[in-house]
């Protein structure tokens, strides 16, 4: 929640200093400019009469302007009232809060270019057999150096790009190099419905991809106390070299084990402190997807040198930065603008919209993963914002322009009775999308 709080404190606020900032190149009077909402913490008044305050609510923002719209105005200060100056200079006003949007994204990815933004690879773990990637040719440890002539350094860049190929049209050339170095083309087709490959979480799974992952050591890294492990007397830097009997290869071969032997207990053959010990483990059950399993409540000790094979980093020097920190920024506000389009026409699954309870757990997962990586999420998500915002639905910014855009071609201002209509109008989408993020967050912590 801190990291939500931090997230949308930051964002909103750089929101609402962009029109802030305009307003005040234009002269128009500016009453407040709040960070939060509610009642002030913390307020200052500065010389020109200008209130900033720090707010009980820290979820958002606002600027207040001098307004007609809002209550009687004094003759003397007409002239530096919004509604009384020219549409133009009002539409700068509207498009200055999410210009700063993206601007922050761009100063964001600046700093994470030159400090380096850490990264694993596109290398292929596994290949499923009779999979639209095997018919492809794709194999365990092909490196995916480009899709359709766009190079793709690391595994986000891969995803974004099959994301982007294989919708609608279901198919996508690869350049790949195998672990010998050579490079050869593969063509990747997939004949069902490519609605499918935008489901969170579906598009390797049903091209029949499985990423890289390193082989994890059976060894215990973490306990829950109320699990049957930590009852059994394991203790985290345990390995297991043995259960029932016979050897445990890896974490994936423990985990195999322990799944299939709910309720039972078993002789494990551990390495505690450079000595072997044996000890009794009792396998607890659980319902996973309507079976039967075995649970212990145990995870396996994961160090980042794991990832040395396949780990990138990129990182530019301050001037090289500045460009790619431009092309990044593009490179997620177009695909963010294609996805929104193609989820209007039913090729993109709407079940990708995010509401806050997503967005929470986003922003903790990163900030916990450290500083780049929550830069990123806000990164992002100050995109999205800046899209959002954009769009022609009164309320937000791009349905304000789209009234200061007709008045500026008809002459006269939009009438107070079609703005109500839109304003409510707007309230109905807006309810409805935040209902309809509410309802896809929910059904994800209910799936796990």
């Amino acid at each position: 929640m801190l990291a939500f709080i931090v997230a949308i404190s930051v964002l909103v606020a750089v929101h609402e200093f962009g029109h802030f900032w305009v307003a005040r190149r234009f002269g128009i009077k500016v009453l407040r400019f709040s960070v939060g909402f509610g009642s002030p913490l913390w307020r200052r008044t500065g010389a020109d009469g200008t209130e900033y305050w720090l707010s009980a609510i820290p979820l958002g923002g606002y600027v207040k302007m001098l307004d007609e719209r809002e209550g009687n105005v004094a003759p003397e200060d007409l002239p530096r009232a919004f509604t009384r100056q020219p549409p133009l200079n009002r539409i700068a006003v509207l498009l200055a809060g999410p210009a700063f949007n993206f601007l922050f994204a761009i100063v964001a990815y600046w700093v994470m270019f030159v400090s380096g933004v850490p990264a694993v690879q596109p290398v292929i773990g596994e290949i499923e057999a009779g999979s639209p990637a095997a018919e492809a040719g794709l194999q365990a440890g092909d490196r995916i150096l480009a899709v359709d002539g766009k190079t793709t350094p690391t595994m986000m860049d891969a995803q974004l790009g099959l994301l982007q190929a294989m919708v609608p049209g279901g198919r996508a050339a690869l350049q790949v190099a195998d672990e010998g170095g050579g490079q050869r083309e593969a063509r990747l087709r997939y004949e069902g419905d490519t609605h499918a490959l935008t489901e969170p979480g579906e598009m390797f799974p049903q091209l029949g991809i499985s990423p890289w992952q390193p082989d994890i050591p059976a060894v215990i890294g973490e306990l829950l106390p109320e699990g049957t492990a930590a009852a059994s007397g394991l203790q985290p830097g345990d390995r297991v070299l043995s259960a029932g009997g016979r050897p445990v290869e890896d974490w994936q071969d423990w985990v195999s084990f322990v799944r299939a032997r709910p309720g039972e207990t078993v002789e494990l053959a551990i390495e505690r402190d450079g000595t072997q010990r044996v000890l009794d483990l009792l396998i607890g059950a659980a319902d996973d997807a309507g079976e039967r399993v075995g649970r212990i409540g145990a995870a396996p000790r994961v160090g980042p040198e794991l990832w040395d094979p396949v780990r990138t980093e990129r990182r530019y020097g301050p001037l090289g930065a500045v460009g790619m920190a431009f092309s990044e920024t593009w490179r997620i506000s177009t695909l963010t603008v294609t996805m929104m389009g193609r989820m209007i026409i039913g090729q993109v699954s709407v079940k990708n919209i995010s509401g806050p309870i997503n967005i929470a757990q986003a922003a903790g997962f990163t900030a916990a993963a450290g500083f780049t990586a929550f830069l990123s999420f806000l990164a992002i998500v100050s995109i999205s914002l800046g899209i959002i915002n954009l769009l022609p639905i009164p309320l937000l910014d791009g349905g304000q322009v789209v009234y200061q855009c007709v008045e500026l071609a008809t002459g006269h201002p939009v009438s107070e009775r079609a703005q109500i209509v839109g304003q409510q109008v707007g309230i109905l989408l807006l309810l409805a999308l935040m209902s309809f993020a509410f309802y896809n967050d929910i059904v994800r912590i209910a799936t796990g």
